[in-house]
């Protein structure tokens, strides 16, 4: 089992690691078959000489040597090159060896087969003696190894080649189901659209899949529907308690205390109705509510939320600085801008420290929000989850940055969070 440094398990393909099997199982039986073949060839070959060997044998003591004399056997050994008949070497029977002897004609010692046999010419005992040269057979022994290797490889190479070609073709169904899995998004309302496939155990990969996706589908739109059900109700009788709040706060008969009381009543009533807006609006971002786009000019929003905002900022004596480029212009949702640039304004201003800043400058493709804040980088992971809070005890319902995803989302941009000494930069890039 293969780790990486960072402990995660390399991952193989599954039609690699099949076919790599394969290869390996091909190669052992490859290299074990070649010496083999070899010394097979080699000892047939060697058994083939030998059978011939006797045969010449056979038939000269058959037809050659019926006429013999003495005479004639000075001549027949003068010119025959390899059969010789010598003096009776006292061989009782036939015995072929192999030995290295010097060849005159090739100048150097060569592998020959002896043949050593009695033979009886006239009623007198001789030895025949009969060499082969196995110099032709190390040379085709080697060309048939060789040739066996060639098509082996050959073959191989074809097998794998086919088997690949063949394995993608049938395994194509079920990375098609892995890609639109990969793709799926359950809040888009797209289901995936698997290919169809005749093999079955995909057809059922892709069947239970379905069934799933449609199920998780129906819960995800039933709580998508109750949340925005429940924020809309809320909106009527959280708008009536604030009217009555703010009726009461003026009343003069109230004593210091119920006026504290009053007082702390306003605020959780406008943090609830923070929240439930928020809620509501992250509904209707789901729904694909603001599917209306135009050209919106980046600089003219953020000026003319700019003093609004600066009056926000004085409670903490946060100065704003900006730097913006006049033509930097989007193809958005004005609501949709709008919301987000106010979500990036309270978040720098919330955030901040006594006595701090907060830079805006916008780009011809981005815009960017620097602000001070905590001498410690925010949690990356966390930071756009919904009711995600870095600290606990700050205002703010943690749907804000949330929000500001899921339009960057809805948008096609990107928003990045950048941590510097004790700057905190968001830069959304259209």
């Amino acid at each position: 089992m293969d780790w990486v440094i960072n402990g995660r398990m390399n991952k193989k393909k599954l039609l690699n690691k099949t076919t790599n099997s394969f290869m390996v199982y091909a190669v052992v039986i490859l290299l074990a078959a070649a010496p083999v073949f070899y010394f097979i060839c080699q000892w047939l070959y060697i058994y083939e000489t030998d059978e011939v060997l006797l045969f010449h044998k056979g038939a000269f003591v058959k037809e050659s040597s019926k006429n013999f004399t003495e005479k004639d056997i000075a001549y027949w050994n003068k010119y025959n090159r390899d059969v010789e008949i010598v003096p009776d070497m006292g061989i009782k029977q036939d015995s072929i060896i192999g030995k290295t002897i010097y060849d005159s004609i090739a100048k150097e010692k060569e592998p020959f087969r002896l043949l050593y046999a009695p033979v009886s010419i006239n009623g007198k005992q001789f030895t025949y003696v009969e060499k082969s040269n196995l110099v032709e057979m190390e040379g085709m022994v080697l060309s048939i190894a060789v040739m066996f290797i060639c098509i082996i490889i050959i073959l191989l190479a074809g097998i794998i080649y086919i088997s690949k070609a063949s394995a993608a073709k049938i395994w194509k169904p079920f990375y098609n189901t892995l890609d639109q899995i990969r793709n799926f998004e359950i809040d888009k309302n797209r289901p995936p659209n698997f290919a169809i496939t005749d093999i079955d155990e995909f057809d059922r990969l892709n069947r239970s899949l379905e069934r799933l996706i449609e199920k998780n589908t129906a819960i995800y739109k039933s709580q998508r529907e109750f949340v925005e059900n429940a924020a809309h109700e809320l909106q009527t009788p959280l708008a009536l308690f604030q009217a009555r709040i703010d009726t009461l706060s003026q009343s003069e008969a109230l004593t210091r205390e119920q006026s504290e009381i009053v007082s702390a009543l306003n605020k959780d009533v406008s943090r609830l109705n923070r929240l439930n807006k928020n809620l509501l609006m992250l509904s209707k971002i789901d729904n694909d509510s603001y599917f209306e786009k135009l050209q919106v000019k980046v600089a003219e929003y953020v000026e003319r939320h700019l003093d609004f905002f600066e009056q926000q900022a004085k409670a903490k004596h946060v100065t704003i600085k900006t730097v913006l480029d006049k033509n930097s212009v989007i193809f958005a949702n004005p609501i949709l801008f709008e919301v987000l640039l106010n979500n990036l304004f309270l978040n720098a201003i919330r955030h901040n420290i006594q006595n701090g800043s907060i830079e805006i400058v916008i780009l011809p493709d981005a815009i960017r929000f620097t602000n001070t804040g905590t001498a410690r980088a925010l949690n990356h992971e966390k930071l756009f989850n919904r009711f995600s809070k870095s600290d606990p005890s700050a205002q703010g319902n943690g749907l804000g940055l949330a929000i500001v995803k899921k339009i960057t989302e809805l948008n096609g941009w990107s928003i990045t969070y950048h941590f510097s000494g004790s700057s905190h930069s968001f830069t959304i890039t259209f």
